[in-house]
């Protein structure tokens, strides 16, 4: 376990949900990644991140997903995109990210508290 935090530091994460709008491989980047855009609503806006989630997810079976990510992170390059948020993951031993996403479906740009 990572030490503890006060509710105040954890206060200062943004984590929205939003829904995926389009998927593409992000072909520059070292290990097999995708680059998605996201819709966090009328506040936050699209966002893009470029994850390493392709052993579960691909172009057809992420786009209208709704995920949940880190939305208050600065921009990161990563392999010639601007990575604007980033998406939350369960990741096992071998490295294989499973998306955190709610139960049902959520208005975006919503708060995760």
């Amino acid at each position: 376990m990572k030490e503890q935090i006060t509710y105040d530091i954890f206060d200062k994460v943004d984590i929205r949900i939003g829904t995926v709008i389009s998927v593409k491989k992000n072909e520059k980047a070292r290990k097999p990644s995708l680059v998605v855009e996201v819709d966090f609503g009328n506040e936050i806006g699209i966002k893009q991140s470029s994850a390493q989630i392709t052993h579960y997810y691909n172009e057809e079976n992420l786009k209208g997903k709704q995920v949940i990510a880190v939305c208050n992170f600065p921009e990161k390059n990563i392999a010639g995109v601007v990575s604007q948020v980033l998406v939350l993951g369960a990741i096992d031993a071998d490295g294989k990210v499973t998306l955190v996403h709610p139960s049902q479906k959520a208005e975006n740009g919503l708060p995760i508290a």
